[in-house]
C-alpha cells in the first residue's frame, strides 16, 4: 500500500523532470541554430523564420521559448559572455618568474581571442550594438571588464612582491591585453588574413611582455639585473 502510494506520488515529479529536460534540450537546439544564423547573417540579416529552420523547429515552437529576435539574441549573448578569453584565463597559482607568468597568460589570451568562434561572436555583437547598446554592455561586463579586474589583481600582487613598479593596475592590465592582440586582432576581425600561427603567437606575446616590463617592470625584472 505504502509502496503503491509512493510510486504514484513519484510520477508527477518524474514527469516534471522529464519535461524540464525536454525543455532544456529544445532551448539548446534553438540557441545552437540561432548562433549559426546570427554569426552568418548578423542581427539585422537574421529572421526568426530562418532561425527556426536552422534549429529544426517550427516558428510557433520558437516563439514559445523566445518571444522576439531581441530576446533570443540576448539569451545567446548571456551564454557566450562566459566563454570570453578574459574570463577563461588562469591567473591563480604560485607566483613564479613574472616574465614567464605573463607569457603564459598572454599566450592563453591570444590563443583564445583568435579562435574563429570568438571572433564570430565579437563581430556578431559589434554589428548590433548601435541599435542595442545593452548587448555590448553585457559582453563587456563579463569579458574585458572582468578580465582587466582579474589581471589587475594579479598585477597588484606582483607589485607587492617587487616584481612590478607601483602603477594603476587597471590601466596596466588594459595595456597588456592590447599589446598581446596588437598584431593579430584587427586582421582576423576584418577577415583580411589567417589566424595567427603558434610561432606568431609566441613572438607577439614575447614582444608584448618585453614592452610591458620595460614600462612596468620592477628593478629585478629588467634585463641585466640580478
Amino acid at each position: 500500500m505504502v509502496t503503491d502510494r509512493a510510486a504514484r506520488d513519484s510520477l508527477p515529479a518524474a514527469a516534471a523532470e522529464s519535461e524540464a529536460k525536454t525543455d532544456n534540450a529544445k532551448r539548446r537546439q534553438i540557441l545552437d541554430g540561432a548562433r549559426t544564423v546570427f554569426r552568418a547573417r548578423g542581427f539585422d540579416g537574421a529572421s526568426m523564420e530562418t532561425i527556426a529552420r536552422q534549429a529544426g523547429v517550427s516558428k510557433g515552437t520558437l516563439y514559445v521559448y523566445f518571444d522576439s529576435k531581441e530576446a533570443l539574441f540576448r539569451a545567446l549573448i548571456l551564454e557566450e559572455r562566459m566563454e570570453q578569453p578574459e574570463t577563461c584565463l588562469e591567473l591563480a597559482g604560485c607566483p613564479g618568474d613574472i616574465a614567464a607568468d605573463l607569457k603564459r597568460i598572454g599566450t592563453a589570451y591570444l590563443e583564445k581571442m583568435s579562435m574563429p568562434e570568438r571572433i564570430s561572436t565579437l563581430r556578431m555583437v559589434v554589428g548590433a550594438v548601435e541599435q542595442f547598446p545593452e548587448f555590448g554592455a553585457l559582453l563587456d561586463a563579463e569579458g574585458p571588464r572582468r578580465g582587466i579586474e582579474n589581471l589587475g589583481a594579479f598585477l597588484q600582487a606582483r607589485i607587492a612582491r617587487g616584481d612590478l613598479k607601483p602603477c594603476d593596475t587597471e590601466v596596466a592590465a588594459s595595456h597588456f591585453f592590447g599589446l598581446c592582440t596588437a598584431r593579430a586582432l584587427r586582421r582576423v576581425l576584418f577577415n583580411v588574413g589567417s589566424v595567427p600561427s603558434e610561432d606568431e603567437i609566441r613572438s607577439t606575446v614575447e614582444a608584448a611582455v618585453a614592452v610591458f616590463l620595460a614600462a612596468y617592470g620592477g628593478e629585478p625584472c629588467r634585463e641585466g639585473k640580478g
